[in-house]
């Protein structure tokens, strides 16, 4: 229930996700960030979820992160599987928000780096 509740938060709290494709004249003018988490993921994972809302949450928020995101319900439970082939960054204000986010990309099997 307390993972539920925190990934609700951290869909709330979502920073400015700037895709790779921007130009970086665009990103640095989106938010006025000091902290830089890129994260990608090249090949397809899947997440087994029991519960509708949990993985609806955790649909949107990679949706959010600009991932590409496929929900699949059988045999009583969904899948969310999704993937983001391409780099992305997320631009944050702080060093102990960029761990947080890393850590959550990292346990969704993404490659990170954290930029100061």
């Amino acid at each position: 229930m307390f993972r539920m509740f925190m990934i609700a938060v951290a869909l709330t709290m979502l920073p400015t996700v700037v895709s790779a494709a921007q130009p970086p004249h665009t990103a640095a003018t989106m938010t006025p960030a000091n902290e830089i988490v890129r994260y990608q993921l090249k090949d397809w994972k899947a997440k087994h979820i029991h519960d509708a809302k949990k993985a609806d949450t955790i649909a949107k928020t990679l949706k959010k992160l600009g991932c590409e995101v496929k929900t699949d319900q059988h045999n009583g439970h969904l899948d969310v599987k999704y993937r983001c082939p391409e780099w992305h960054e997320l631009k944050l204000d702080s060093h102990e928000d960029a761990h947080k986010w890393e850590k959550w990309l990292k346990e969704f099997h993404f490659t990170t780096e954290h930029k100061h």
